[in-house]
């Protein structure tokens, strides 16, 4: 099989990739047992272009034609980085308030860290709902692997689910998306949370992640959600080391030619603490704001991130000072 990792950059005079801010005039052919070729975009067939040109279409009400920032809300007492911040529904809208430059809100009831146990579904119900309709009227999400928990968010006001088990915890989960209508985000992980970081490998971390993604999405469109409904995720962290999670974001326009929108969910995580010498979670955000402007520059359509003010003034800064070829979005 061939994967197309488009090349963009700021001066390329090439297509727009996927209809957003990013032109590119080459690609990178790769092949499981092949040395990696670089190929002019006006000599790969028009077929193999087609998923990387063609534009993607708005997602829970979002725009994909800009970076969208996804804000991060943890109501839960043991989240890697804010864990038991915000798990009383009054802290939570406080901080709520303070992500108001979020495009979208993803709340979670139940952490899915290295190492996390599984969180009694009533209970993880317990911990979003109010939350949910506390900040109903704005654009949210619902980070769950259960069915009935997406079940009772979509009702509270969700309009986007976020799966982290890309619908393989809960057998009755890709069903209930299917149901609700609502958008769903596809993430990969290599095991379940209490296990993922033991000793994860894989042949080429890239391709494997991109095989094992197409599968969810056909095993997703198989169930009745359609493919302008979902979203695909990487899954930085989630079974993978420090030189796999690199080699995700160094390649990750490689999962445009998947054909829907992509999420990167790298904020704060343990792989840039690791780079930079951070030990603190909270004191990771410039590392953050450096690993979504070099997915942002290729083409990557919603950056998850807790540090939402400061991403946002970070995507301004490298909106104006060149990072693409023109002021494709406000």
């Amino acid at each position: 099989m061939r994967y197309l990792r488009p090349l963009p950059h700021a001066h390329a005079t090439g297509p727009r990739l996927t209809g957003g801010w990013m032109r590119f005039d080459a690609v990178e052919v790769l092949e499981r047992g092949r040395a990696p070729e670089i190929v002019p975009v006006a000599e790969v067939p028009e077929a193999d272009l087609a998923p990387l040109l063609a534009p993607r279409g708005t997602v829970a009400g979002l725009p994909m034609t800009r970076p969208t920032i996804m804000g991060i809300l943890n109501v839960t007492p043991d989240s890697f980085s804010d864990g038991g911040r915000f798990l009383d529904p009054a802290a939570a809208q406080a901080q709520a308030a303070a992500l108001g430059t979020a495009d979208i809100l993803d709340v979670g009831g139940e952490s899915t860290r290295p190492g996390a146990a599984e969180v009694d579904m009533a209970e993880e119900i317990g911990r979003v709902v109010p939350v949910l309709e506390a900040l109903r009227g704005r654009p949210l999400s619902i980070d769950t692997r259960k069915a009935a928990v997406a079940e009772a968010a979509v009702t509270a006001g969700a309009v986007l689910v976020n799966d982290v088990s890309a619908l393989t915890f809960d057998p009755a989960m890709a069903a209930a998306v299917a149901r609700s209508g609502a958008p769903v985000c596809l993430m990969h992980a290599q095991g379940a949370p209490e296990t993922m970081q033991d000793d994860p490998r894989y042949g080429d971390v890239a391709l494997d992640v991109y095989d094992a993604l197409a599968e969810r999405i056909a095993a997703a469109e198989a169930a009745g959600i359609a493919r302008d409904r979902i979203v695909v995720d990487p899954g930085i962290g989630f079974g993978k080391t420090v030189a796999h999670n690199l080699d995700l974001i160094r390649r990750i326009g490689l999962f445009h030619g998947l054909g829907p929108p992509i999420l990167l969910g790298a904020s704060r995580k343990r792989f840039i603490g690791t780079l930079a010498g951070v030990e603190t979670a909270d004191a990771r955000m410039p590392g953050t704001l450096a690993v979504t402007l070099a997915a942002v520059a290729q083409g990557v359509q919603i950056h998850r991130v807790h540090d939402v003010a400061e991403v946002a003034q970070g995507l301004k800064l490298w909106r104006e000072t060149g990072g693409h070829d023109g002021p494709v979005w406000d």
